[in-house]
């Protein structure tokens, strides 16, 4: 199909979209005013606040996905809708806190009777576990057994795909090599974790990380019972400490999940259990999958993605008080590849910042509502450290070009009249090539000459993420998405920015960034165990990357999604990226 059409197609989409919210704006759905919004409901009533609170118990929530979880195993899991599905029938030392928005972000004390106490200066993290824990068989839940499941991740042979964060800080020099090849008798050798009795579990780090409580939120901090371990196969399976179990799961098709009848309601003050059964449906058929959500055959997404553009528009239109606009955190950016010429010099880097027209980005993604509002910072709004800093006059100008001042840049640079670049853009990833092609466009009234390079998303980790295969293929700029791994500026931004994170393959560094300077920001905010401060530090870290133009933020990304109209409890988290916190939902039966 021509270029052309696509893009009037997405910003036909876009208007649509936005008339029928101001006719919701118009007839109250949304705000204080709306008969609707008094018991919850209303258009974006997930956001910052609980739509439907209730706390009745029963029912079955209907969830259907595209995508299946990329593992079940706690220790494998990396997709963030994988890690909030497995609040149901996993738990931590800490966990993030149920609440609305940012509130979300706080840790607080899940398996743990609080958050740790730090010694050691901040080398040496204690903890001591509630009372009444149990596995799904009734079994006590020990510090053992949440050392032994963190100890897998060790495993590096086995236990593939999952975060390393923990075995990278605990660990540095790979010194352990797992549970399946611990020589001593219990497995439980790994020398940086200390179980002295059942109820009490001590971390010893080789150097401070003030993150290292957001390395223990993750499923990888999950406990597993040694007995019930199957290894690669965990996944198949997992044995629950939460509120519900396993009653099947076939990959790619379904999973159900049934109350786990010895989980104790007074040891888990984060999860509230509410319906009595969770079914989930894997289908790829996007269009289909909406439309049954409309009918009411589903009750949420799974992957918490956004509806597709046939979707919102429907969704809008006829069903606006189910609608929420979805606030996530993630950022969509363009790398600028310092080892490809021009962009090794600031200046010809600068240009394409001020080339850009960030608001006919933004219309190609699907406008302020459906794609989400223009960027100015590298860190997304929900990370301590974003700011409002705005060298290029991006928001200033309402995301208007400069061409008179990209021009005097590309003079700077050497190349008055312009260059040549290429441009990747990921084929499966909805919008991207658009809008690579409009920046495309853009770039080019100044003399920026981009050939835009479609990509499959499958194949980027071999193509975009190997220097190699960038240089052979004569890359200059990569446009992709990022979101935080945890809510910090080191959840998100080292390995994008951090010249130790820059891999010969399935790396993330596309900028090539080998900044000195920008790797001592890291290591000072990551020592700082005050999140406040660590995140002055990272302000500071943000204007030097935006100062050099090394990364170009250019969307904080929102998507239109539905919320069934049986869901209680319901609130979007910025702890899982402003997807709802699923462990919270109940249903009306």
């Amino acid at each position: 199909m021509p270029t052309g059409s696509s893009k009037r197609r997405l910003a036909a989409g876009a208007a649509l979209v936005v008339a029928a919210l101001v006719s919701t704006t118009a007839c109250g759905g949304g705000d204080g005013d709306s008969k609707d919004s008094s018991k919850g409901a209303g258009y974006d009533a997930a956001y910052n606040k609980v739509a439907n609170a209730s706390t009745k118990k029963g029912g079955t929530l209907k969830m259907v996905g595209k995508q299946d979880l990329d593992s079940a195993d706690p220790q494998r899991a990396y997709y963030g809708m994988s890690w909030d599905f497995m609040r149901f029938y996993t738990r931590q030392l800490v966990s993030f806190a149920p609440k609305p928005g940012a509130a979300s972000t706080e840790l607080v004390g899940d398996l743990a009777k609080s958050t740790a106490k730090i010694s050691d200066d901040g080398k040496t993290y204690t903890y001591e576990l509630r009372d009444g824990l149990t596995w799904e068989d009734g079994s006590a839940l020990t510090a053992q057994d949440v050392k032994y499941g963190i100890e897998r991740a060790w495993a590096s042979d086995v236990i593939t795909g999952g975060p390393q964060y923990l075995k990278q800080n605990l660990d540095p020099k790979g010194e352990y090599k797992g549970p399946y090849k611990d020589k001593s008798k219990d497995k439980l050798g790994l020398k940086a974790i200390e179980t002295p009795d059942a109820k009490t579990i001590v971390f010893k780090l080789p150097k401070p990380n003030g993150d290292f409580e957001q390395f223990l939120a993750m499923p990888s901090g999950t406990p597993v019972k040694q007995s019930e371990d199957t290894a690669n196969k965990y996944t198949q399976r997992p044995f629950s400490s939460g509120p519900y179990k396993f009653q099947s799961y076939k990959a790619g098709k379904k999973i159900v999940l049934v109350r786990n009848d010895k989980w104790n309601k007074a040891s888990d003050p984060i999860r509230a259990a509410l319906p009595d059964k969770i079914d989930v449906t894997i289908s790829a058929n996007l269009e289909e999958n909406d439309k049954r959500l409309m009918e009411g055959d589903y009750d949420v997404d799974l992957n918490g993605t956004g509806m597709t553009q046939s979707g919102r528009v429907s969704a809008v239109q006829d069903h606006r008080d189910s609608v929420d606009n979805m606030r996530t955190s993630f950022v969509r950016y363009v790398a600028l590849i310092h080892s490809a010429k021009p962009f090794d010099n600031v200046h010809c880097r600068k240009a394409v910042f001020y080339a850009t027209d960030f608001a006919g980005l933004q219309q190609t993604r699907g406008g302020e509502l459906a794609g989400g509002d223009i960027a100015n910072s590298t860190l997304p709004t929900s990370i301590k450290g974003h700011t409002k800093y705005d060298p290029y006059g991006v928001i200033a100008r309402k995301g208007k070009p400069d061409a008179a001042k990209a021009k005097a840049e590309l003079k700077e640079c050497g190349k008055p009249s312009g260059f040549s670049t290429k441009l990747t853009a990921r084929t499966n990833n909805p919008g991207e090539v658009d809008t690579a092609e409009a920046l495309q466009e853009q770039l080019g009234k100044v003399g920026i000459k981009v050939e835009v390079d479609s990509l499959d998303g499958a194949e980027i980790s071999s193509i975009t993420g190997s220097p190699k295969v960038v240089k052979e293929r004569g890359y200059g700029m990569t446009m992709s998405g990022w979101g935080p791994d945890f809510p910090s500026g080191q959840g998100f931004g080292q390995p994008l920015w951090d010249s130790r994170f820059l891999f010969d393959t399935g790396n993330y560094n596309e900028s090539q960034i080998k900044d000195p300077k920008i790797d001592k920001l890291f290591d000072d905010a990551i020592a700082e165990t005050d999140p406040e401060a660590a995140g002055k530090i990272y302000e500071q870290l943000d204007k030097r990357i935006l100062d050099q133009a090394d990364w170009m933020p250019f969307i904080y990304e929102k998507n239109i999604t539905w919320r069934g109209p049986r869901l209680t409890n319901v609130y979007m988290s910025d702890a899982y990226s402003g997807r709802y916190d699923y462990v919270s939902l109940g249903v009306v039966k």
